[in-house]
């Protein structure tokens, strides 16, 4: 299949801003190699994450996007046997030297998972609750009115903070988590499929929340789904899987070069359907 008809489709579907003046890498991976126990998941990933904007990860199932989403804040750490080659810098600091704490990490650099999390407490405990252990001075009430607007939440909430969190909608729960990342004030989110459980309206309010928090932060997502990536990446990362079951970066690109121009043939077998 040729990439014109794709193109005719998703022409309209890439954000309008330009991407094309300098930006500034923040994260660096370096041939990283990622093992569990013996099982080669990840090899030999090279690539730069620049700031203020918006990378996405495809790939088919196996292909190894979840498992370097995960080594870019070391949760990877908290999987028994996983170990990792090659270098993870962030702002040129090598994350996974001996003295850097992986606790200290994943406040800079924070996550949202698949599924949605909060913890069964109050909407507001849920905001401020992170902030407390993480000895937040401030205002706390300032805090979660301004962690709950940046997700575009506050106006749905406000009139509710002390309800159970639980109570809320799965499209809630999830820009809960969003504004609980928020709160302790991170440079980077990680979003591990954010609304693949989610229903067409609230996967359409987090693709919108998500192209206005790149202007404060970076963010690094994995979606399975291709309007997604094209609708609010700016970047993209296509992972394989070779004969061995072992995930690969195949290509790397600005996202719209990527989506109508690929260089390589899987990619553009990948973006036009023909395997996932």
């Amino acid at each position: 299949m040729n990439t014109t008809n794709l193109a005719e489709n998703l022409l309209t579907a890439f954000p309008t801003q330009s991407i094309a003046e300098p930006a500034r890498t923040i994260i660096r991976l370096q041939d990283v190699n990622i093992r569990y126990g013996t099982f080669h998941a990840v090899k030999d990933a090279s690539m730069d994450i620049y700031e203020h904007k918006v990378t996405a990860f495809i790939g088919p199932s196996g292909c190894g996007k979840s498992t370097v989403l995960r080594s870019i804040n070391r949760m990877n750490d908290l999987i028994r046997g996983a170990t990792l080659e090659g270098k993870v810098l962030f702002n040129n600091e090598d994350l996974y030297s001996k003295d850097v704490d992986p606790v200290l990490i994943r406040r800079r650099i924070g996550m949202v998972f698949q599924k949605p999390n909060p913890f069964p407490k109050s909407i507001y405990e849920n905001i401020a609750w992170g902030a407390r252990v993480n000895g937040y001075k401030g205002d706390y009430d300032e805090l979660v009115e301004t962690s709950l607007r940046s997700a575009a939440l506050w106006d749905e909430v406000k009139d509710k903070l002390k309800q159970n969190a639980l109570r809320l909608s799965g499209g809630q729960q999830q820009r809960l988590c969003i504004a609980r990342t928020i709160a302790v004030q991170p440079q980077v989110i990680l979003m591990d499929e954010p609304a693949s459980a989610l229903d067409p309206i609230a996967t359409s309010r987090i693709e919108e929340l998500i192209l206005e928090l790149k202007q404060a932060y970076t963010i690094v997502i994995v979606t399975h789904n291709m309007g997604q990536a094209s609708r609010v990446s700016d970047y993209t990362a296509f992972f394989m899987v070779d004969a061995n079951r072992t995930g690969y970066l195949e290509e790397y690109e600005q996202t719209e070069q990527l989506f109508l121009n690929p260089v390589h043939k899987k990619t553009e077998e990948y973006i036009s359907g023909k395997f996932g």
